[in-house]
């Protein structure tokens, strides 16, 4: 008997055992789960934010330009002859009435002489029939000469009216070809390279000695897309529109034109037409060939709202920006508009004073609580 009592209380002391290993097994595990489970403070995230505001924002359409001449001159020489002298050098300006050729003058001027002395004679000769015309009117009126003799006399004096006439002629021709071979610029503007050097026959109307370009003022051809041709009409007809042409190395100092030239019908090949902007291009920084980017502003839109570019986000739903209210961000849908510079105009979902999250987006939820680690009191253009 005793050693069954002592097997029971064995058996007893191992089944407590084993319900004690059991009981830890299954809820002191569940007493760890329900502290883990105890919400955690999410620290604040960091981000920067710009102050919505009111400006002018100015509606523009971008393009890429070439600088061409307002006026290319090729000079061709209206005589032959030797070429005597050059009066410039290559790349120089010249203006309007600068000598700029010399052809050997000695033919012509000969010539010229000749056509005078030509002259003379038969500007005497004339004379001399006018004085037999009048002698002889007074003769046939008392009839000492027959009336065809007189008619004779007065058809050699008009001939040789004719040909004093023709002999005028002839001196004013001479005057024009030794006035050809002084070669003056038609325009002023900058040479190019010389193509034919002293001491060269010219021949008349052969190719051209040299190529003067008008660089002030000057032309920027651009294309823009079909679509915008109504709009550009309409505020072109409200007066000049300013086009400003951007060298690659000077953005902050472009060269100010206006609109002077709409092509009369759009590309079918790109849809584009072609516009043209005349620039005074006082100090010369525009050169022919080269490329510009160019801005035409249509019209200014006043009280615009506006972001900087880097607050609007994209997603499933479309645009959209973090505002800052009471210390939390707040998810807020937005229609943007057209883009200025650095900033996006915002046609609705924002009002000016409000707080947009420029940076720090990615970590972003709604309702997150922020930390504003700057203090932007604006956007905009002055």
């Amino acid at each position: 008997m005793r050693n069954n009592t002592l097997i029971s209380k064995r058996l007893l002391l191992t089944a407590y055992c084993l319900l004690l290993t059991v009981y830890c097994f299954l809820f002191l595990p569940a007493c760890s789960d329900n502290k883990s489970k105890q919400p955690v403070k999410a620290p604040p995230v960091p981000v920067t934010v710009a102050t919505v505001a009111g400006k002018s924002v100015p509606v523009q359409i971008r393009a890429i330009g070439n600088v061409e001449t307002y006026s290319t001159v090729g000079i061709k020489s209206q005589v032959g002859g030797v070429l005597m002298r050059v009066h410039f050098k290559e790349g120089q300006d010249v203006n309007k009435g600068d000598l700029l050729f010399t052809i050997d003058p000695r033919p012509y001027d000969a010539a010229l002489k000749q056509m005078e002395a030509n002259l003379a004679k038969d500007h005497a000769q004339l004379e001399n029939a006018r004085v037999e015309v009048n002698r002889y009117a007074e003769l046939v009126k008392k009839g000492y000469v027959a009336q065809e003799q007189y008619d004779q006399i007065r058809t050699t004096a008009a001939a040789l009216e004719a040909v004093v006439n023709a002999s005028k002629a002839a001196v004013e021709n001479a005057q024009l070809q030794l006035k050809y071979c002084y070669i003056y610029s038609p325009l002023t503007g900058r040479t190019g390279n010389l193509i034919t050097n002293e001491g060269n026959l010219i021949k008349a109307n052969d190719l051209s000695m040299v190529v003067i370009n008008q660089i002030q003022p000057v032309y920027v051809n651009f294309s823009v897309p079909g679509q915008d041709l109504s709009e550009i009409r309409k505020y072109v007809s409200g007066g000049k529109l300013k086009v400003e042409a951007i060298l690659s190395n000077a953005e902050k100092d472009p060269e100010e034109g206006v609109l002077t030239f709409i092509d009369n019908a759009v590309d079918i090949a790109t849809g584009t037409i072609k516009l043209k902007a005349s620039f005074t291009n006082k100090n010369k920084r525009l050169w022919p060939g080269q490329f510009v980017n160019v801005i035409m502003t249509l019209k200014t839109q006043p009280d615009a709202i506006v972001v900087p570019s880097q607050a609007v986000q994209t997603g499933q739903k479309g645009q959209f920006v973090f505002v800052v209210k009471e210390g939390s961000a707040e998810l807020r849908p937005v229609n943007v508009g057209i883009t200025y510079e650095d900033m996006i105009v915002i046609e609705s979902g924002l009002i000016s004073g409000e707080q947009v999250v420029t940076d720090g987006q990615i970590r972003l939820m709604p309702g997150a609580k922020v930390e504003i680690k700057n203090m932007d009191q604006g956007v905009g253009i002055k």
